[in-house]
Formats: C-alpha cells, sequence, structure tokens
C-alpha cells in the first residue's frame, strides 16, 4: 500500500493518465469523424449543385427541341420535371433497398 507521502503523487500520475486516456478515446475520434464529415458535406453540395446545372440543361434543351409556342414549352417543362420526378423515384428505391438490405 502506498505510503502518505507517496498519494500526492499517485493522484497526480492518475489525473494525467485519465487526461490522455480521455483525449485519446474521445478527441482524436471526433476529429477524424468531423473531417470525414466535412468532406461528406462537401461531396453532397458539389453533386447537388451539379444535378441542379444538368436539370435547368435538361429543361432547355427539352423547350429548345420542341416546336415554337407557349404550349409546346410547357409541354417542354411537364416532360422534364416528368423525368427528374422518375429519376428520383429510381434514386429513392435504390436507396430504401440497401437500407432492408443493411438491417
Amino acid at each position: 500500500m502506498a505510503g502518505p507521502t507517496e498519494l500526492p503523487g499517485l493522484v497526480r500520475e492518475f489525473v494525467d493518465m485519465s487526461k490522455e486516456y480521455l483525449r485519446q478515446e474521445t478527441l482524436e475520434p471526433a476529429k477524424r469523424l468531423g473531417r470525414y464529415a466535412g468532406f461528406s458535406l462537401g461531396g453532397a453540395v458539389a453533386i447537388a449543385i451539379g444535378l441542379l446545372l444538368l436539370s435547368v440543361a435538361m429543361v432547355r434543351g427539352m423547350v429548345r427541341l420542341l416546336p415554337e409556342g407557349p404550349n409546346w414549352a410547357a409541354l417542354g417543362y411537364l416532360l422534364s420535371a416528368a423525368v427528374l420526378a422518375g429519376i428520383i423515384g429510381i434514386i429513392i428505391g435504390l436507396a430504401g433497398r440497401g437500407e432492408s438490405q443493411k438491417g
């Protein structure tokens, strides 16, 4: 058993070891997780901007392919909306299937 003179040194060593352990087991993994989340968020924003620009290009292309006139332009917008809704449905379906396979 430790003597009364060794007790402050042992307490100090215990506190230092506890601080090091907490830093090693909580702060460092949290930093790695934050970096991963940052890259994921940046990638998601880049993909969203790219898809938005592709959607606008598709709408403009569809309107340009159809004959001139207000009704034809409306049909181009409706066709583009239908195509985009179909793509979104496919993506949601694939995401749902992936989640059901995990569980």
